[in-house]
């Protein structure tokens, strides 16, 4: 009985750790995908595995437009080992609030969460490792920084467990 009452204690204390969309309610400058996420933008970004080393950089390029509440977000990325590497994200607005994405190398659909400056979405990735393809379950918060910045923080598990994280940052450029 002792050790299913830690067990308890130590979940509720995590959950109680973990941050929420909703604390970033009333946030500024308020995040709207199509917005940000419209015309062309460039960003720099680092993989850590789970111990904090940084095993890859990339540099991405990126175009979004919108038609009405469908999005096309085309990014191309150039990773430091000479890598290239195209997603392209077919975006939807389903709500003032809730968006929705889907990529050839997404499993099913990514749902995300705005609040005030602040995206939250998770959904599984299909990463090549050692000749083997992994869907890695991403966590994906973005902050908006300005008008024309962000910083996107992605934490990666399978199966549950904590294999690594993604630094990003994003700035939007002009044509």
């Amino acid at each position: 009985m002792k050790s299913i009452l830690i067990a308890v204690a130590t979940m509720a204390l995590l959950t109680a750790c973990s941050a929420s969309i909703d604390d970033y309610q009333g946030e500024s400058p308020e995040l709207k995908l199509e917005t940000f996420f419209n015309g062309p933008l460039v960003a720099h970004g680092m993989v850590q595995n789970r111990s904090g080393k940084v095993t890859q950089r990339f540099t991405a390029t990126m175009e979004g437009t919108w038609d009405g509440n469908e999005g096309v977000l085309d990014e191309q990325f150039y990773w430091d080992d000479g890598r290239e590497q195209e997603r392209v994200w077919r975006l939807t607005k389903v709500d003032e609030n809730t968006y929705e994405g889907r990529a050839g190398d997404v499993e099913g659909t990514a749902v995300g969460t705005t609040a005030g400056n602040a995206l939250n979405w998770v959904y599984k990735l299909q990463v090549e490792t050692g000749g083997r393809t992994l869907n890695v379950t991403l966590d994906d918060w973005m902050y908006l920084l300005d008008d024309d910045r962000m910083i996107n923080r992605t934490k990666m598990t399978y199966f549950g467990f904590h294999v690594g994280d993604i630094t990003l940052y994003i700035e939007r450029t002009q044509p």
